[in-house]
């Protein structure tokens, strides 16, 4: 299929005569429902709280963790503000690469499109290695079957690449059901306490004082309050792919902004519930103790869900985190196939637009890119089988972090954008508003860079035992090298071929041209 786009009578191939046709995905494929599922199984609420929250209460803000959430939720929100405004005016599959090449030019947004492209290269993976890690243990436990981690991890991979290829609203069909499913599992928990007025110590209602938020966990040593509210701001980790579909969706002008403030504050509500209602139903000092053992960690949860509603709803809670991990790798490769698709659309080098570029005829789906990503995120699960490392410890953990640091930086810089867009110069004075697009996306972005202050102080308690290894070690160098050649890209186009230069994060479906 073919649009026309902001910046498609510039962009050509390599021979002058003949006109390069961008490439678009299909157009009203997904509405605000389906936008919805998609956004928020990125985020994945029950592998987020089973898999943050405990690590929140044990070693950062104990019993004050609703709190951490609380917080999170708030500077979350202005970013969000500031976010769907800008996409009010900008429609692009690379979201925060359109954003930012708009806001700050396209230098500083080739550099964040490359850095961002990878980060969703390797959630993928990441995700492929903890759904692995939980088919294996609930196979082990449930039937006594061991069955290597490889072939669940092989099995995700082809499914997603399968799911992808066909029209989004398919994904967005298989992704809504598992995300429905997980979230009434989580509510279904949390609602039983409600019901029984909490546990041992009650409501505990100071645990979503936002004050005690930065707060340590009592009685642990060595405990930093900074870690549980990193652990409570990476739990959002995709809200912001909600603008990535915008081409795809039906009135994306008013969908992709209302998606991406109901995913950011209803994901943050949610969250602070579930784990407010977690802690009171095992009691604050037990919810600590459990929260320390790795092998228990996930009582937290387990252990109110058995008291009040039986060991049946344990098991479905178990089965739910395996389907609940496979829709947030399937989201993350579905943000990762559109991201490759825009820059290779864009034509920089010939070889991209015609294939990675490319849409299904179809299905209007970014098939090549897609089936690019299935062979990287399989090549890069393969490398750590054939080095021996532990899908869990290893592979969702290190490369969850890479991710996570890349794409917060990424986040702080498209605050930024917002501001400069709306702001800077004369030509969207009109649209700028004194608090939607300059102190909210001011005080979110001031948000995020702290956020990324954390990340770095806590790397080493982040990446537990995997620590160690060489990969940890060049983590900030890979993100850096990300930013390095996209910025490298961009100033090459610009001394040497501004034609190019001038189509970098300008492909919008909008008829305005507006860049750097």
């Amino acid at each position: 299929m073919s649009g026309t786009f902001s910046g498609e009578l510039e962009a050509r191939l390599d021979n002058p005569a003949q006109p390069h046709q961008v490439q678009r995905l299909r157009k009203n494929a997904v509405g605000l429902m389906g936008v919805l599922f998609m956004t928020v199984a990125t985020a994945a609420p029950i592998t987020a709280m089973l898999g943050n929250v405990p690590i929140a209460i044990g070693s950062g803000n104990g019993q004050y963790a609703p709190a951490g959430y609380l917080v999170a939720t708030i500077i979350l929100a202005l970013f969000a503000i500031g976010y769907a405004q800008m996409a009010k005016y900008i429609t692009a599959t690379g979201a925060f690469y359109g954003f930012i090449s708009h806001g700050l030019g396209r230098v500083v947004g080739m550099a964040s499109g490359i850095a961002v492209t990878l980060t969703y290269i390797v959630f993928e993976a990441a995700l492929v290695g903890i759904f692995a890690f939980f088919c294996e243990d609930l196979l082990a436990s449930v039937a006594g079957v061991h069955i290597p981690w490889i072939v669940f991890a092989l099995a995700m991979l082809a499914a997603n690449g399968i799911l992808s290829y066909f029209d989004i609203s398919l994904t967005a069909k298989v992704l809504g059901l598992c995300l429905v499913l997980e979230i009434l599992m989580l509510a279904l928990m949390a609602f039983a306490v409600l019901l029984h007025g909490g546990g041992p110590q009650g409501m505990v209602v100071e645990s979503i004082n936002p004050l005690n938020a930065f707060r340590p966990a009592e009685g642990v040593v060595g405990a930093n309050a900074g870690i549980g509210l990193f652990f409570a701001f990476w739990s959002w980790v995709g809200f912001e792919s909600s603008a990535m579909y915008g081409e795809e969706s039906r009135n994306p002008k008013k969908i992709i902004p209302l998606a991406t403030l109901l995913a950011v504050i209803g994901i943050g509500v949610f969250y602070v519930f579930v784990s407010w209602m977690a802690i009171a139903g095992s009691g604050p000092a037990e919810a600590i103790r459990l929260a320390q053992d790795p092998a228990k960690a996930a009582e937290v949860f387990y252990g109110p869900t058995r008291l009040y509603l039986g060991e049946w709803a344990v098991s479905l809670f178990k089965l739910l985190v395996v389907t609940g991990s496979f829709a947030c790798g399937m989201a993350f490769h579905n943000c990762a196939a559109r991201y490759i698709y825009a820059l290779g659309r864009e034509n920089l080098f010939a070889f991209l637009g015609r294939t990675v570029g490319r849409t299904h005829d179809q299905h209007g789906s970014p098939h090549v890119a897609s089936t690019a990503q299935s062979l990287i995120a399989t090549a890069i699960v393969v490398a750590f089988l054939v080095a021996g490392k532990d899908p869990y410890a290893d592979l969702y953990a290190l490369l969850a972090i890479l991710g996570t640091m890349g794409i917060l930086i990424v986040q702080a810089l498209c605050a930024f954008a917002v501001i400069c867009y709306f702001h800077v110069g004369t030509r969207h004075r009109a649209q700028a508003h004194w608090f939607k697009t300059f102190l909210a996306p001011l005080l979110g972005g001031i948000g995020m860079l702290y956020v990324v202050y954390l990340l770095f102080a806590n790397l080493s308690f982040a990446a537990g035992t995997a620590a160690e290894s060489l990969l940890f070690k060049l983590i900030p160098w890979i993100v850096a090298a990300s930013f390095l050649l996209g910025g490298s890209i961009a100033l090459y186009f610009r001394y040497f071929d501004r034609r190019k230069y001038h189509i970098i994060g300008s492909i919008v479906m909008d008829d305005e041209r507006q860049g750097a």
